[in-house]
């Protein structure tokens, strides 16, 4: 069996820590457990250095986001299979078990997401990640049990073991192998999406991402960023259409950043609509920072010729004008 390692990233997370950590060490027999700390300014580390001294720690130098941080606490970590977990996830019995007989499976796995449903109402399932994600032609994300703010009570609906095209960051499993050879995260990005454009270059490089139905956790979600944070508006905004220079196939890439470009402009005036001003700064100084580094993301492309990569052409237009407020692909 493969070794595996679970590795949650922590800045100024005692709290959640002390809610969520317990269920990990019960429910993770044989895996070894790190906390990688990004610099944080409370006393999470001490508390897991007093509660947990198995607990192995990674100190970052700073608070380097998501995607640095993975990056640089995973440069010593050895085990096979990586699993990315937040800080906010509650884990259940038995939920590495049918995640690593899918890795010895098919060689050809790269990637695994578990099922996620919410925290505050198990019923559901939720907003990162549902039960596997997928992206229209213009690079909008969506799952399977979530598509925009709607979301699906699970009736075992998706209760198979189905290819998918992205795994949620709140609790992601990856091989080593390929988590090195497509070099980690995008240091860019800091926070946000940099799994889908992880997943996406991997899916370039021919592995797959697949959900495990029958792995269970439990995500309480917007535990850093709220979603009605600008912020958050600002990063989610930034780096799809930088992941969609990196990774559209060449000859869809021009004409398809357009129309996303256009989309993204009728969001804006719908956040002015709704009086959220701050939102529709947020997608304005998003496009902004995609023209001023356009070129640069544009030379992170890799050479060979890129696949097709979507689901469906506008999850926006079957959402708002065709009512598909349901997957059903």
């Amino acid at each position: 069996m493969n070794s595996i390692a679970i590795v949650i990233l922590n800045w100024n997370g005692k709290a959640l820590l002390e809610k969520f950590l317990p269920s990990v060490t019960k429910y993770s027999d044989g895996a070894v457990l790190y906390v990688a700390d990004n610099a944080s300014t409370d006393d999470s580390v001490a508390f897991i250095q007093q509660q947990y001294p198995d607990v192995k720690i990674i100190k970052n130098n700073g608070n380097y986001g998501y995607a640095k941080g993975y990056n640089i606490a995973l440069k010593d970590v050895e085990e096979d299979i990586y699993v990315l977990l937040n800080s906010d996830v509650e884990v259940t019995d038995g939920w590495l078990e049918p995640v690593l007989e899918l890795f010895e499976a098919d060689a050809e796995t790269a990637i695994i997401q578990p099922k996620i449903l919410d925290y505050k109402n198990k019923a559901l399932f939720e907003y990162a990640g549902a039960a596997g994600g997928f992206l229209d032609k213009y690079g909008f994300p969506f799952c399977r049990g979530r598509i925009f703010e709607t979301l699906e009570t699970d009736n075992g609906q998706y209760n198979d073991n189905a290819e998918i095209f992205w795994a949620s960051g709140a609790c992601l499993f990856i091989r080593k192998s390929v988590f090195r050879e497509l070099e980690g995260f995008d240091e860019d990005f800091f926070a946000h999406q940099e799994e889908i454009d992880l997943c996406w270059r991997a899916f370039n490089a021919n592995y797959k991402a697949r959900y495990c139905y029958n792995s269970t956790v439990y995500h309480v979600g917007g535990a850093t960023l709220q979603a009605g944070n600008p912020h958050k508006t600002f990063l989610n905004f930034r780096n799809s259409l930088w992941m969609m220079i990196k990774n559209v196939p060449a000859g869809q890439l021009f004409p398809t950043l357009f129309i996303r470009l256009s989309f993204d402009g009728m969001a804006g005036i719908r956040f002015l609509l709704q009086g959220q001003p701050a939102h529709l700064w947020a997608v304005l100084k998003a496009h902004f920072n995609f023209y001023l580094r356009f070129f640069h993301f544009l030379n992170k492309r890799k050479s060979k010729q890129y696949k097709n990569y979507y689901k469906t052409k506008s999850i926006i237009i079957k959402y708002f004008l065709k009512n598909g407020k349901v997957f059903d692909f």
